[in-house]
């Protein structure tokens, strides 16, 4: 990752804090491929100067993120994503998705699309996410 600027991207009146925006965007390239195991991140220093946020912030989303397996912590190198980054047990990522999901069918049933119509489009993301 030569330029952190253009991975990332941080909405300060979007309500969500900045440190879980940053937490996001990584769980979400990992999951898109564009961070791949191994892979270094910038350091809190170069992240927070391209982003114009204080480094502790930075520091603070590398840090839960560490503690949730995803990076880990390289002594006087920098943060890289864990080789199997996963986030606890099968039970409790699905837990994690459920709370995610469904907020987004209940929007899709307001907005009249059938379960084929939704079904459809998660299908098309994740063709999307996987090329």
């Amino acid at each position: 990752m030569t330029d952190p600027a253009l991975h990332f991207e941080i909405h300060p009146s979007s309500g969500v804090p900045i440190f879980r925006q940053l937490m996001e965007q990584v769980l979400a390239l990992i999951a898109g491929g564009r961070l791949q195991p191994g892979q270094m991140l910038p350091s809190v220093r170069d992240l927070s100067a391209a982003l114009g946020i204080n480094m502790m912030t930075v520091s603070k989303a590398y840090a839960r993120l560490e503690a949730e397996g995803v990076l880990e912590r390289l002594r006087g190198a920098g943060m890289r994503v864990c080789d199997r980054p996963t986030r606890g047990g099968l039970a409790a990522r699905r837990d994690e998705l459920q709370q995610l999901i469904e907020p987004v069918v209940t929007r899709a049933l307001q907005l009249g699309l059938s379960e084929t119509e939704l079904l459809a489009l998660v299908k098309s993301v994740l063709r999307e996410r996987k090329s």
